[in-house]
């Protein structure tokens, strides 16, 4: 509002209709909004990578959010894809997430490293096909069951990488929900997946000999950036298990915990996690995934999907302690996006996961992290240490 209390006309953000991805354009608007609002972004505007690299990351570039990063580690990793010790960049402004991972790792590590696989690897678009009743959607269902070879290559026609593997389908009143499943090679794959799919349905409707009144190319039941039990259940990027035996000796000796004490706890936490209708029963899988995906240049809003996880704890007749992490919805790249941007291509260089062929390894890397950060927070809560380390390392008042 002005002054006299009018309404305040719009003032738009200044933008080069030539080239909007330089320091040139930057500073033009970092001088806008001082003009605005009277902030100086003093920090915001020192980075260290050419803003043309950010094209197709970004509108309006401004600067660079300088988020803290730390290094856990060594992880040992004894996978189908990322094999031996690993140093993990965690971007994080949160203290003590940096040190209770790194305390996981060490235990992990000394107990002989976490195993992980990946047993499913796709990744969705879910269009809708609407039609007059529900025989006729029925009668569409059949016919699209019998054309999937075509289908599949109306939709891989758009892409190198991505193929078609299977459509789920799912009737409902007068409409056929489909899920089109896609492998996505090292792209996370949902702007490929769209276009894909997109293609495919506009060759359905020219194709099939009878009327669809139209198809609506996101149902909402691929739930993207949404948890589900769908994709809990049928998964959505890539479902890995991580899992590790820890001898009861080294519990004690290292996290001043036992074994018979930390599987009776999670027995009862998984108890509380699903009268609470709490997507993850696991103790604080998003903490270590959203660290590395900031580290690393993957889609931040994916962690909604990413982080659920069904958490598994067992007393083992020795007196040892198994415990296995289940990530049904993994949503990683190491192609695309904003993993070739700067700090981000150096985190996943130092992973050595960067470019093709590695987004699996990755993954594994990932699931590890997130075993060995629910191991220490929840040993940290049953030995009564939680409060005081962060009381310790995580207080940064100005």
């Amino acid at each position: 509002m002005t002054a006299d209390n009018q309404p305040r006309a719009r003032v738009p953000i200044p933008r080069d209709r030539e080239n909007d991805f330089t320091r040139e354009a930057a500073t033009a608007r970092a001088r806008f909004i001082r003009e605005q609002t009277g902030t100086a972004l003093e920090h915001v505007q020192r980075y260290s990578f050419d803003p043309a690299v950010t094209r197709g990351n970004v509108e309006h570039f401004l600067g660079a959010a300088q988020v803290p990063i730390g290094l856990a580690g060594p992880l040992r990793v004894d996978g189908e894809h990322a094999r031996g010790d690993f140093y993990v960049p965690l971007a994080t402004a949160e203290g003590t997430l940096v040190a209770s991972y790194n305390r996981g790792m060490r235990l992990l590590h000394e107990a002989g490293g976490v195993r992980t696989t990946v047993v499913k690897d796709h990744m969705q678009r879910a269009p809708v096909f609407l039609f007059a009743s529900a025989r006729e959607a029925q009668r569409f269902a059949s016919w699209l069951t019998e054309h999937f070879p075509e289908v599949a290559q109306a939709a891989e026609s758009t892409t190198s990488s991505g193929k078609l593997l299977e459509i789920e389908q799912y009737p409902a009143a007068r409409f056929l929900y489909t899920r089109f499943n896609y492998s996505t090679g090292d792209a996370a794959g949902q702007n490929m997946t769209g276009k894909a799919t997109q293609a495919a349905c506009r060759w359905i409707v020219d194709q099939y000999p009878e009327k669809i009144e139209r198809f609506i190319l996101s149902s909402n039941m691929d739930t993207d950036k949404k948890a589900s039990q769908i994709n809990m259940l049928r998964t959505r990027g890539k479902r890995v298990i991580a899992e590790a035996t820890i001898p009861d000796a080294l519990l004690q000796r290292v996290m001043h915990t036992s074994a018979e004490k930390l599987a009776r706890s999670r027995l009862i936490s998984t108890q509380g996690a699903n009268m609470a209708g709490a997507n993850n029963n696991g103790s604080h899988s998003a903490n270590g995934i959203t660290a590395m995906f900031i580290a690393t240049g993957q889609d931040v809003a994916n962690v909604a999907e990413s982080s659920t996880a069904y958490a598994f704890a067992e007393l083992l007749p020795n007196g040892d302690y198994y415990y296995a992490l289940t990530i049904p919805s993994l949503i990683v790249g190491t192609y695309g996006g904003g993993t070739g941007l700067a700090t981000q291509r150096e985190c996943l260089e130092l992973l050595d996961c960067y470019g093709a062929g590695k987004a699996q390894k990755l993954a594994e890397i990932v699931a590890a992290t997130a075993l060995c950060g629910d191991i220490s927070l929840s040993a940290a809560v049953v030995a009564e240490e939680w409060v005081d380390a962060h009381d310790k390392h995580g207080r940064n008042r100005p």
